[in-house]
């Protein structure tokens, strides 16, 4: 007993000695480190990032940030041509006597524009107003036309961009919750239509809440020829409530919603329906009702969008996988879009959880060939599988290797091809992506992206070409455009932190 008490009164003086010599951190140091923090130092960083806005034709154009200002870029991958945008200096000019006020060209007022449907002007907001501009004769004038919304550069849905309405892929309609229920508005007429009539409080149609986050937009995903919805009618009304009380000025609110929590009895279930929107029908899919679960999370909008269902082109069949409460058992089936009936085509179960990709869902349906692309870690690596539709039966492993599959960005039903990023292949890190190829019988590999480091991409909207940034902790990044076998089409930008290195910043080390 003594011996331990000898030994804890050493330890506590150990600690107050330790306690006494730490340094005291001034105002000065920490004013120091406040200016580095990431929304410090990025005005010293120079074309720093390509974020594409894509135009017909696979063409694009992307603001660049330099140490001037700005400049507005448009590149054309077919011509392999990379320029200004418009003439920077005469827009400049025409804002100027337009407004009144002095304006630069490097430093225009704008973050964005769009082209108008002639491609011989752009439209743009600036000074409280929207302005049509000539690009050839440079002529500034005031304009109300309707401009639609800019869509992201990676193509993926958001939960918060685009309002509360979800599109339709012919751009006529779009889709949206009033009252619990799920209506239609035609963008020409404007004319409502409500085509579900049951949805009640805590069991509507379409609604978005996973308990952690939530939004208003409807949860669904349209047929390809826009005629039909796949969607559910989500059922919360067991489910226990969570509160918050809300700071503010003056009287706190209390905020209340649904929210499962780990161990509770009851969870929100989703009843998959498919609505035909013409002559409006509720098509009830012949299952029980899912948890509400997907094979990414338990949200079922993790992609920004409906979850694990993929639409056949001519829009008879779905398919979707339904997730276990535990995420260790996955149903991979398809349904009859016009009688809902369900067919089991085969199941994958796990020890401990199951998840389809990362960030990204990993398994397509493929309708012209009956076959199935899947998503597995059976052999400890993130790997791809093909299997036959019509049986259920594994053809053949696609990928293999001591390294993983992260995102399925492309899939090739013509050619058999597949393109993905893969962690684990470079030496020097295995947390470095890179972007490869495959095909499906698992031959034709190649590494499309062979430059040393983290590779990001971004495909254009025909597949064809791709964005390419690259870096290391320590290296900037270069950004460059290739062609889908990877071939050097032009270089876009170079990263330059030679400012920021002026201030005093110094890359991050690798700790061996």
């Amino acid at each position: 007993m003594k011996t331990i008490l000898l030994t804890g009164s050493l330890f506590s003086l150990f600690v107050a000695a330790q306690a006494q010599q730490r340094p005291v951190l001034t105002t000065n140091q920490y004013e120091q480190a406040q200016r580095f923090l990431g929304s410090n130092v990025e005005q010293f960083v120079d074309h720093s990032s390509v974020r594409p806005t894509w135009l017909a034709g696979d063409r694009f154009w992307y603001r660049d940030l330099n140490a001037k200002g700005s400049e507005f870029i448009l590149v054309d991958p077919a011509k392999r041509t990379r320029s200004a945008a418009f003439d920077h200096q005469k827009l400049a000019e025409a804002l100027s006597k337009a407004t009144g006020k002095a304006y630069e060209a490097t430093r225009l007022p704008i973050q964005q524009f769009s082209y108008a449907s002639d491609n011989t002007s752009i439209i743009i907001q600036a000074d409280g107003k929207q302005w049509k501009y000539e690009l050839q004769s440079g002529q500034l004038t005031a304009d109300a036309s309707v401009v639609p919304p800019t869509p992201s550069s990676d193509g993926r849905p958001s939960r918060t961009g685009g309002g509360n309405e979800v599109l339709s892929p012919d751009k006529k309609r779009a889709a949206y919750i009033k009252d619990y229920n799920l209506w239609v508005r035609n963008l020409q007429t404007g004319a409502q239509t409500q085509l579900t009539t049951d949805g009640i409080k805590d069991f509507g149609y379409a609604t978005d809440n996973a308990g952690w986050k939530s939004s208003d937009r409807a949860i669904l995903a349209w047929s390809p020829d826009s005629e039909k919805i796949a969607t559910f009618k989500q059922d919360q009304r067991q489910v226990s409530d969570m509160y918050l009380v809300m700071t503010n000025v003056g009287k706190p609110t209390l905020k209340q919603w649904k929210y499962p929590l780990p161990g509770d009895k009851d969870i929100a279930t989703i009843q998959r329906v498919i609505i035909n929107v013409d002559e409006p029908k509720v098509i009830s899919l012949q299952i029980p009702p899912d948890p509400h679960r997907a094979t990414l999370s338990d949200d079922i909008a993790s992609s920004g969008t409906f979850d694990d269902v993929n639409w056949t082109q001519d829009g008879t069949k779905l398919a979707f996988v339904s997730t276990s409460r535990d995420h260790k058992q996955e149903k991979i089936r398809l349904a009859d879009a016009i009688t809902g009936s369900v067919r089991e085509v085969f199941e994958e179960t796990v020890s401990t959880q199951y998840e389809s990709g990362w960030g990204a869902i990993n398994w397509r349906y493929l309708d012209k060939t009956n076959e199935f692309i899947w998503f597995s870690e059976r052999d400890n690596w993130g790997h791809l599988y093909l299997y036959d539709a019509l049986t259920g039966k594994l053809k053949n492993q696609i990928t293999k290797g001591d390294w993983l599959v992260t995102k399925l960005l492309k899939v090739d039903e013509t050619k058999r091809m597949l393109y993905f990023m893969a962690n684990g292949r470079q030496a020097a890190n295995p947390y470095f992506s890179q972007f490869c190829q495959i095909g499906f019988d698992g031959k034709q590999f190649a590494v499309l992206t062979p430059e040393e480091g983290n590779h990001q991409v971004t495909l254009s909207p025909s597949g064809a070409y791709f964005i390419d940034s690259y870096s290391k902790p320590n290296v900037p990044s270069v950004t460059v455009l290739r062609s889908l076998d990877g071939k050097l089409i032009s270089n876009l930008e170079k990263t330059d932190v030679s400012r920021l290195v002026a201030t005093g910043w110094k890359p991050r080390c690798r700790l061996q």
